[in-house]
């Protein structure tokens, strides 16, 4: 089609702009509140305007970044209750997932037989390496293999839209939590490293197993953050001065 390339391209640079910015985002370099222009991520990647634009509005739709129409983007700052409200949300998901996974339910596209064990042993060694990341403390290895393993997993239920909900509240989810992870000087035996457990209680379909694996993740991963942060009321502090997602300010 006539013209088609160049939308093409775009389309690409769209994504892999998207893709690096959320990715700075999860290392902690580009921080909750910090705000940028248009202009600057152009020039840092250099690239034209328009697929900036439409990188930043992408992630401003997942909920990443905030539009200031005079100031361009910034980093959004959730706060320790709106983790709790992911935390929640993501348990929904899973536990809608294990269910219907128990119960055989009639929507439920799973693969079969050999094909079963062929998908979960993809995502198991997804698991291998997010399970070695937490253990040794590397919490950049750990996001990204996290991040693919809960991905795959839940796309073996065959509903992308489960898949991309899942997928979105785990970016937030990460997002919320880096910064103040960042500030424990060793993480080695404080992060989740379940995910293999998890992987083999599914394939032998113990739900029970399933649902107790990922309650206990859900409990750890709100209590480290609320003994990170000192909030661990969820109520006690005004709407003004409820802790946030963000990590203190750079040296200097």
């Amino acid at each position: 089609m006539p013209g088609s390339s160049g939308a093409v391209t775009r389309s690409t640079l769209r994504r892999q702009i998207a893709d690096a910015l959320r990715d700075e985002v999860l290392a902690g370099r580009l921080r909750p509140g910090q705000e940028f222009t248009v202009k600057e991520i152009a020039e840092q990647y250099g690239v034209s305007a328009t697929p900036v634009r439409e990188a930043l509005v992408d992630l401003s739709a997942q909920g990443l970044l905030d539009t200031d129409h005079h100031r361009g983007f910034r980093v959004h700052e959730y706060s320790v209750d709106d983790f709790r409200g992911m935390v929640e949300a993501r348990g929904l998901v899973t536990d809608g997932m294990f269910t219907a996974l128990a119960g055989d339910h009639r929507g439920l596209r799973l693969p079969d037989g050999q094909r079963l064990v062929a998908a979960l042993s993809g995502v198991r060694r997804r698991g291998e390496e997010a399970q070695r990341a937490a253990v040794a403390g590397d919490l950049t290895v750990l996001i990204g293999y996290d991040l693919r393993f809960w991905r795959e997993l839940a796309a073996l239920f065959g509903n992308p839209h489960l898949s991309d909900f899942l997928h979105r509240l785990r970016v937030q989810s990460w997002v919320c939590t880096v910064q103040h992870l960042r500030r424990i000087g060793d993480l080695r035996g404080a992060l989740w490293s379940g995910h293999t457990e998890l992987v083999d209680a599914l394939a032998r379909r113990d739900v029970r197993a399933a649902h107790a694996l990922v309650d206990a993740y859900n409990a750890h991963s709100l209590t480290l953050i609320e003994r990170i942060t000192g909030d661990g009321s969820g109520d006690e502090a005004g709407d003004d001065q409820r802790p946030t997602c963000r990590g203190p300010a750079p040296d200097g």
